[in-house]
């Protein structure tokens, strides 16, 4: 597989050529939710919805837990993902904390980005971490 310069920035996991077929199906059921019938329909009985679409099964989960960081990891589009923070009613905030590693509410995620954000140290290349 090609690496690209970015593949070195921790935490990072970009929708491009080698990922978005991973993800297709799963970014199809997210557009979904643009409409409000469909809505409705996956709010009745979300695991019967997600049975509708070629998802796997982690890709499934993922979606049932609300795993946004693994929902990127397994090919979503994050501007799609944020679909699902918007149908469960949350700020994107919400979404953002849970994406963080450690977990933030949607309180702690708010405080460290009006604190500045993340530290640099740590987050510029994987060769810095521990397990880089």
């Amino acid at each position: 597989m090609t690496t690209r310069d970015y593949d070195d920035v921790p935490g990072t996991y970009v929708l491009d050529s080698r990922t978005y077929r991973k993800g297709y199906h799963l970014n199809m059921f997210l557009m979904t939710l643009n409409k409000s019938e469909c809505r409705d329909v996956f709010a009745a009985d979300e695991a019967g919805y997600l049975s509708g679409f070629k998802i796997t099964e982690l890709q499934k989960q993922a979606v049932l837990d609300r795993d946004y960081l693994g929902m990127l990891k397994l090919g979503a589009n994050a501007y799609y993902a944020f679909k699902l923070v918007s149908h469960d009613r949350h700020p994107p905030q919400v979404m953002y904390g849970k994406m963080n590693r450690p977990e933030l509410s949607f309180d702690e995620f708010q405080d460290m980005m009006l604190k500045g954000g993340r530290p640099i140290d740590g987050n510029r290349s994987k060769k810095e971490t521990p397990n880089g």
